[in-house]
C-alpha cells in the first residue's frame, strides 16, 4: 500500500512549552485551534490531556465527510504529539522547534497517509496535498493567533 507525506510549517512569536501547552490541551484549547468549517467536531473519548488521549473527530472536506479515532502519543514529550488512525492509515505530528533563544518557534504538522487502491488512490495522490496543506496552514495560523490573544490577555492582566 502507498503512502503520501504532507507537511506545513509556520514560525510563531511564542515558546514551544506554551504552544505545546495548547496542543495537548485535548479537551480545552486544542478545540479553539482547529480549522473550520473542516472540524465539525472533536470528542474526547479519553483522558483529554496529551498521551492516553483517545478522540473522536468528525471532518467535512468538499463535501465529504471523514470520522477518525485518533489516539495520541508524545514520542518527544515538551516537542513532538502524534495523532495516529489506524483503521485509516494516518499518523499526524505537530512538532515544536524553538528559535531566536526559544522566543519564537516553527511548528510543523506533517502526516503520513496511506492512500486508496486504484484510480481513488491516485485522485488522493493529486488532490489531497493541497487541500491537506490548506487545513494546516489554517490551524498553524490558528495556534498563531491563540497564541497573540493569549500574549495580550496575560499583558492585560499584569497592567
Amino acid at each position: 500500500m502507498s503512502t503520501i507525506h504532507i507537511e506545513a510549517s509556520h514560525i510563531i512569536d511564542a515558546r514551544a512549552q506554551d504552544i505545546y501547552a495548547v496542543i495537548v490541551d485535548y479537551a480545552g484549547a486544542h478545540n479553539d485551534i482547529l480549522p473550520k468549517p473542516y472540524f465539525k467536531r472533536m470528542t474526547v473519548v479519553e483522558g483529554g490531556y496529551g498521551a492516553g488521549t483517545v478522540a473522536a473527530v468528525e471532518m467535512e472536506v468538499m463535501g465529504k465527510r471523514m470520522d477518525y479515532h485518533l489516539i495520541v502519543t508524545e514520542p518527544e514529550p515538551g516537542r513532538v504529539l502524534a495523532e495516529t488512525d489506524e483503521a485509516r492509515g494516518v499518523y499526524t505530528t505537530f512538532t515544536l522547534d524553538p528559535l531566536d533563544g526559544g522566543q519564537r518557534t516553527r511548528v510543523t504538522i506533517a502526516s503520513d497517509m496511506r492512500l486508496s487502491r486504484g484510480l481513488m488512490g491516485v485522485m488522493e495522490r493529486l488532490m489531497n496535498p493541497s487541500i491537506t496543506r490548506r487545513i494546516y496552514r489554517q490551524e498553524l495560523q490558528n495556534i498563531a493567533a491563540y497564541m497573540r490573544e493569549r500574549a495580550g490577555r496575560v499583558a492585560y492582566q499584569q497592567a
